[in-house]
């Protein structure tokens, strides 16, 4: 390329590039690019950093450019071992750029150059001084731990609104509560709920805690702070939006065990703000009224004791999967609140478990497929899984055992499915994995209480511990319950024999997918502008991707599903985002490509939450499976299992969910055990929606994110990391990429062997046995 073509390069094009040569190792074009880059947009950058005085909300070009210009130059140094230069680059980087963020596309997260820049600063330091890492610090809590006493709890536990006021164009876009006694009202909802926004400030604490300086800084800053008397005071005074407000105030009121009160306040939020947005981290918008209701049900499954039951409460959002809030139309029900006996909330609240006991339905409607596995929908609108006749509920888990050290960033990620680095003969994660000891593992539900029936001969799977003593993560998948797993047949080779023991040895199946020019693979496209879904030689190159998958793979009796992309509505090296037409058009052309090539096996697709969801159930007819991975919080997935009903009317399967295992401010106990809970409401929300009398009749099931750690997600593939990737429903209100697993590597220092297993996989194990 030439001077003058160069030049003519935007800052954000000499990065891209940069990166693509940083990840071939050409790194006398990566020294080329950023400097050309540092070079023409350095002045500019510096006058951006100058002004800001906190992080951006996005990245600010080319501010961002500059700063990631000498962080790609120091890791290449790095990646030379050339120490001291490449410390030197990050320190620079530090000072100068304090405020730089940049977007990684490959994540689909904004992140802090000079944070991670400071981070090899310190690895560095320690490498070159020949010492080891200090002894970590105990958890320090992000306050004192407390609980809520309210002042003014109100005069009802159940507001009876029909007498404060009235609902009218119930089931309507013009759908309004008008209140007609507002003090009556305010006096039987209590303090912080709308529209009682004064008796928060009689609070006798209000001005204690103030005086005491425990709320000060952003509301934002106390969602997830142990001091609940701090944040309920915080948020119940905030100038937050008022359906966003009374969320936040509903959900700290909830953490501290005041559930009526709770419910209060979400069901304030139907009641007057059911078109209440709030904004995600990647400004999507949160439809507030929708997730209150999630909530409500939610708790009053989980608690039958408080003798309440929510029916017909509905928020609707026509035209809601978008990102453009204009053409919102908000079609409101807000149902009844009302309180039933204990003993009939307790039958409701126990459907779920008499569905779970797996049996075959009657009265068929439909049959979709023709071989050995089939999806049946039944009279009541229900849907099941048939596998050669018998039905089967997806009790699966994402596995990937990544030896820790390796990266795709760095090009080192190997192929576990061939991995022997004992040297043994076996494949080391599936079969000479160990655990190391459980000192938490629960009494009675252990891994090999007396009741399992393939308790091993001998010693058993926790004796022997100190000797290695290897079971294999297949045996520990068996154990736990485990019945499918989901793989993609590139980049890397699938081990076919492998996959035949996995499934004719322990009775795991696989569902097998084709990433459809996510990440641009399988399209021939380059990364950036990355795959296009009306470019016939991208559409070609992917067809025969998808073609030489089920070929391959269709015979093999361990497969379950095909299953086309992962999250492609995001973008990310396609434009899925940008033409979701495009992309579930083509995705249906690989659907009926599929199907005239394989009869035995149904097609998922894996989408992102229910982004563009109009659009899939338009354009993808052919598609049998509505899979998406989807991350709401521990309550469940609220009104996507509806929606998928009214817009395409399809079985759903959660291709992702999952909560990590670590939260700033808790020991690791405690963020375990606010992991398991988090999957226990996910599983139990899979479950209820397998029942029209629970839910909507169409979950055929899920895979849990993820079975094992993976380390090199937050960038340092030997180091696990900590730092929140970004905002979102978790423990400490990060995402937490290294610590998803229900299965941990333990201390990192045997991998890929060594195991812990944590709370979630007990939890599971007592979940999905049979």
């Amino acid at each position: 390329m030439s001077a003058e073509e160069l030049a003519k390069s935007s800052s954000s094009e000499l990065i891209t590039k940069a990166w693509a040569a940083q990840g071939e190792k050409k790194f006398e074009a990566v020294f080329k690019y950023t400097q050309e880059c540092i070079d023409l947009y350095k002045e500019q950058a510096e006058k951006e950093h100058s002004a800001l005085k906190d992080y951006p909300a996005k990245e600010q070009s080319p501010l961002s450019d500059v700063a990631v210009a000498y962080f790609i130059q120091a890791e290449a140094l790095m990646r030379q071992g050339k120490l001291k230069e490449a410390k030197e680059k990050f320190q620079f980087v530090v000072e100068h750029y304090r405020y730089a963020v940049a977007w990684d596309p490959s994540r689909g997260i904004y992140w802090k150059v000079a944070q991670v820049a400071k981070e090899s600063v310190d690895k560095i330091s320690e490498e070159l001084s020949g010492q080891g890492k200090e002894p970590k610090e105990p958890v320090k809590p992000r306050g004192p731990k407390t609980s809520i006493t309210l002042y003014d709890a109100g005069t009802e536990e159940v507001v009876n609104y029909e007498k404060y006021g009235e609902f009218t164009n119930i089931g309507s876009k013009e759908y309004k509560y008008i209140i007609k006694d507002q003090e009556g009202l305010s006096r039987a909802v209590g303090e912080g709920i709308y529209p009682n926004t004064t008796s928060v400030r009689w609070d006798p604490n209000f001005q204690k805690l103030k005086k005491d300086k425990r709320m000060a800084g952003s509301h934002w800053d106390f969602v997830n702070s142990p001091d609940l008397e701090a944040a309920f005071l915080k948020w119940a005074s905030s100038t937050e939006p008022e359906g966003v407000r009374l969320y936040y105030t509903g959900l700290i009121l909830e953490k501290s065990g005041l559930l009526k009160s709770a419910i209060k306040a979400y069901y304030s939020i139907v009641a007057h703000y059911p078109g209440a947005i709030g904004w995600t981290y990647w400004h999507t918008p949160w439809y507030v009224g929708q997730a209150a209701i999630a909530k409500i049900s939610f708790l009053l499954k989980r608690h039958p004791e408080l003798g309440l039951r929510l029916s017909e409460a509905r928020i609707r959002i026509v035209n809601g999967y978008d990102n453009d809030i204009s053409n919102d139309i908000i079609i409101t029900n807000p149902g009844k609140l009302e309180k039933i006996s204990v003993q009939t909330a307790n039958i409701l609240s126990k459907v779920k478990d008499v569905f779970g006991k797996i049996a075959r339905k009657k009265e068929i409607k439909k049959i979709v497929g023709e071989g050995k596995v089939q999806l049946a929908q039944y009279q009541d609108s229900s849907w099941q899984v048939l596998v050669d006749g018998e039905p089967f509920v997806v009790k699966a888990v994402t596995y990937a055992p990544t030896r820790i050290g390796q990266s795709p960033d760095e090009g080192t990620l190997g192929n576990w499915m061939r991995e022997d680095f004992n040297q043994n003969g076996k494949i080391d994660g599936p079969y000479d994995s160990y655990l190391e000891d459980n000192p938490g593992k629960p009494e009675g539900d252990g891994l090999l209480s007396d009741k399992q029936s393939h308790k091993p001969e001998g010693d058993g799977l926790l004796s022997d511990k100190q000797s290695h003593k290897p079971v294999g993560d297949f045996q520990l998948m068996k154990y736990m319950g485990v019945n499918s797993i989901r793989l993609y047949h590139h980049p890397k080779e699938i081990n076919k024999e492998l996959l035949r023991d996995l499934y004719h040895t322990y009775g795991i199946r696989v569902m097998i997918g084709d990433f459809l020019g996510k990440y641009a693979l399988g399209s021939g496209a380059p990364w950036n502008p990355g795959t296009d879904y009306r470019n016939p030689e991208h559409q070609k190159n992917m067809l025969e991707s998808v073609r030489k998958m089920v070929e391959e793979f269709k015979d093999e009796p361990y497969v379950l599903f095909w299953i086309l992309g992962n999250e492609n509505v995001y973008g990310v090296a396609c434009n899925a985002d940008k033409d979701p037409e495009g992309f579930f058009k083509f995705a249906n052309q690989a659907a009926l490509l599929i199907k005239s090539l394989d009869k035995d096996h149904p097609v998922a697709i894996a989408s992102g939450d229910v982004i563009y969801l109009d659009r899939f159930a338009k354009f993808s007819p052919d598609v049998d499976i509505f899979g998406s991975n989807v991350y709401r919080g521990d309550y469940g997935f609220g009104s996507l299992w509806y929606s998928v009903k009214e817009e395409a009317d399809k079985p759903v399967m959660l291709t992702e969910f999952g909560c990590p295992a670590y939260a700033e401010g808790l020991t690791q106990e405690e963020a375990e055990e606010a992991q398991a809970n988090y999957h226990k409401g996910a599983w139990e929300d899979i479950l209820c929606n397998m029942n029209v009398n629970c839910g909507s009749g169409n979950s055929i099931g899920g895979i849990a994110f993820e079975f094992m750690d993976e380390w090199w997600k937050a960038y340092e593939p030997s180091k696990h990391d900590t730092k929140g990737f970004f905002t979102g429903p978790f423990p400490d209100g990060y995402m937490h990429e290294e610590w998803l697993g229900v299965v941990s590597q333990a201390d990192g220092k045997d991998s890929p062997f060594k195991r812990r297993l944590r709370k979630s996989y007990y939890m599971y194990q007592k979940a999905w046995e049979e």
